[in-house]
């Protein structure tokens, strides 16, 4: 069997800015200091005359990506997903958001995988933010397939986009040959019977290898990739409510405002089933290696199959 590849989608997003300079000569990058960590470095040694460094300054960065959004440029604004959508929300929200400016905001080092880094760092609540600002369209890969095609679904699409990237390698599930991605619409990576796993980012491998595991207990577990988190693909979601009945969803995110959430309200509207939420609870992260402390906070295949056969019992 051969190995498993595993890349870092904030490297994939880096490489995918570079590779499709040349296609789009408006796109330009801008970073907070921290463009040896966000990968924007790649596309800055290709193309110096197009990126800008805005220092630890994010706030004004995404005001300056607003202006040059307005000037007809195609700005992808990056930092640490806790600083892009925490410290700077106000400007997201009133600079970017309000005016609907085509900015392109890519937030790298999300979630607990973060590590070492700690709390301050492991940014929870950023999916839960960008949700509450009106027009901003959210895209939340799971693999360096999915992150370079939603990197050019971005950059094609007209508005503001928040993009979340993390900083751990991640197993490549997708096949870039046969790999299609399409904003607001969710995938299914497995199709069951007996409940339905709906998860993004990281999460996607845990589900796909959780259902394996179901599998051979006898469970039919159908697994969903929701890569756009807003808009939701609330068609796919009532069929699968319709058809399975019960829904467990799988998030590197707060439990409160994220993909469970989002698709807790979808269903409450269009077919009211139990929805098992997986991901942080009401608490801070703290240091740890990635791996670790994803398993310390149930964000592992394992907890998937519990909490599954938990909720089936039920």
């Amino acid at each position: 069997m051969a190995d498993v590849i595993k890349k870092a989608t904030r490297e994939s997003y880096g490489e995918s800015l570079r590779d499709l300079a040349g296609e789009f000569p408006n796109l330009v990058v801008l970073d907070a200091d921290l463009a040896a960590a966000t990968k924007t470095g790649i596309f800055k040694k290709a193309n110096p005359d197009r990126f800008f460094d805005c220092g630890i300054a994010e706030a004004n960065m995404m005001g300056v990506a607003a202006g040059l959004a307005s000037c007809g440029k195609i700005p992808f604004a990056s930092t640490f997903a806790m600083f892009a959508a925490g410290r700077a929300f106000e400007i997201v929200r009133n600079s970017i958001g309000y005016p609907h400016l085509n900015v392109k905001i890519g937030a790298t080092h999300a979630g607990i995988s973060v590590g070492e880094d700690g709390a301050t760092h492991q940014c929870n609540e950023d999916i839960a933010l960008m949700r509450t600002i009106p027009g901003m369209t959210i895209i939340n890969p799971c693999d360096d397939v999915e992150a370079r095609a939603a990197v050019r679904a971005a950059i094609e699409f007209n508005g503001p986009v928040y993009m979340r990237f993390g900083r751990l390698a991640v197993p490549v599930i997708n096949d870039a040959e046969t790999y299609k991605f399409e904003l607001g619409k969710g995938v299914v990576m497995k199709d069951g019977s007996d409940v339905t796993i709906v998860a993004t980012g990281l999460m996607v491998n845990e589900a796909v290898e959780a259902a394996k595991t179901l599998e051979a207990d006898g469970i039919s577990a159908r697994v969903v990739n929701i890569h756009t988190i807003k808009p939701l693909d609330k068609e796919l979601i009532c069929k699968c409510a319709r058809e399975t009945g019960l829904i467990v969803t799988a998030e590197e995110h707060s439990v409160i405002g994220g993909l469970g959430s989002a698709v807790a309200e979808a269903v409450t509207e269009c077919c009211p089933v139990p929805v098992v939420k997986i991901g942080v609870n009401d608490e801070f992260g703290f240091s740890g290696p990635a791996v670790d402390l994803l398993k310390k906070f149930g964000l592992s295949a394992e907890n998937i199959v519990a909490t599954v056969k938990k909720s089936i019992n039920k």
